[in-house]
């Protein structure tokens, strides 16, 4: 992979950044009801040196404070000064679903699903375009820092477009996540709309919403400059502990009745087809059924919540190969014919874990 130099002054929001200066700029979006602004604070770390344009990019969605947390600790501590080329550091890109402990901004839409945006379109759609206005043409590569939604955990992975692009299967294994995941471009998203342009940008996934994952972020922190260390915008970079786990393909295992979920399988446990990796039972101590997989693979998301409704996520797997299952199979929330619910006395395996 050949890096795009770029030497010259970069224009943004307004401000010509020379090489070698380090800027805090606000892009201003909009006001709130009360007529307090909204603005993004955007961080530029240059180098004297020409080199590629990275962006650093966390809180697409507000609830999604990981990699907030990762690129605070980054700018706190005075770690983005690059050897060659420039760092664009954006900690919270949704500023009103940080603020409301919300995914979304406060018209309901996903910020992640409005690129490339409208200047008179939605809330949504208005950040986006300004970023894609001011931002993405001046970046080469980017990572973009994510959480798992409501109460899923995912192990800390990255995902992305694998084997179609040399470019972007080179950040990704720079990167070096436990897990990798071949993720398809999403119309509306932030990867389809750099793609388009030429822009490569890899997400990083770990932990929950509205909770930091020490781990994930520590390793978010090393993924980061082992990825600008192939970049040569960095001297040194620890390696991974271990090899990235390539997943081909995820499926989703989803509740196949309503009631109090159980998992009894943790995120990134590999996991056999047939296994049983929980339960669903219902609140009042009649019935219970013990839910089988349909595939093999690693678990990479965890659904914590409880209380689930038919058809609701449970776990998320990881595969290593491509063959078909029942799941991709079946049409969703029907993996598996109905069957009559067991009493939990009659089954053993559920007596053990409640035991435990």
């Amino acid at each position: 992979m050949t890096p795009v130099a770029r030497s010259e002054d970069m224009l943004l929001n307004g401000l010509v950044i020379k090489p070698g200066e380090d800027v805090q700029t606000k892009l201003v979006i909009s006001r709130l009801p009360s007529g307090t602004v909204i603005d993004i604070p955007v961080h530029v770390f240059r180098s004297h040196k020409p080199g590629p344009t990275v962006l650093l990019l966390a809180g697409m969605h507000g609830d999604e404070v990981n990699g907030i947390e990762t690129i605070r600790r980054l700018i706190r501590r005075d770690m983005l000064r690059p050897l060659r080329g420039s760092i664009i550091a954006i900690p919270i890109l949704n500023i009103y679903g940080f603020l409301n402990f919300s995914r979304e901004v406060p018209d309901g839409k996903d910020v992640n699903r409005s690129f490339p945006g409208n200047p008179r379109g939605s809330l949504a759609s208005r950040v986006a375009h300004r970023f894609m206005r001011e931002i993405m043409p001046l970046i080469d590569y980017g990572i973009d820092y994510h959480t798992g939604g409501a109460a899923r955990s995912n192990m800390p992975q990255i995902r992305c477009l694998l084997h179609e692009d040399p470019e972007t299967d080179a950040l990704a294994a720079a990167f070096a996540a436990p897990f990798t995941l071949n993720a398809s471009l999403r119309p509306g998203s932030l990867r389809e709309a750099a793609m388009q342009q030429g822009r490569r940008i890899i997400v990083y996934e770990t932990g929950e919403s509205l909770r930091l994952d020490e781990i994930g972020i520590e390793l978010a922190t090393a993924g980061t400059f082992r990825l600008l260390h192939h970049l040569g915008m960095v001297a040194e970079s620890a390696p991974a502990e271990h090899a990235s786990v390539i997943c081909v393909r995820s499926t989703w295992l989803r509740a196949r009745f309503a009631g109090l979920f159980r998992s009894f399988v943790q995120n990134g446990e590999y996991i056999e087809k047939g296994q049983v990796y929980g339960s669903v039972a219902d609140p009042y101590g009649e019935t219970a059924v013990r839910l089988e997989s349909p595939v093999a693979g690693y678990i990479i998301g965890v659904n914590y919540m409880p209380v689930v409704n038919q058809g609701d996520a449970l776990i998320h797997v990881g595969r290593l190969d491509n063959a078909p299952s029942r799941t991709d199979l079946a049409p969703p929330f029907e993996e598996k014919p109905n069957k009559p619910q067991e009493p939990e006395a009659d089954d053993p395996e559920l007596d053990e874990e409640e035991a435990q």
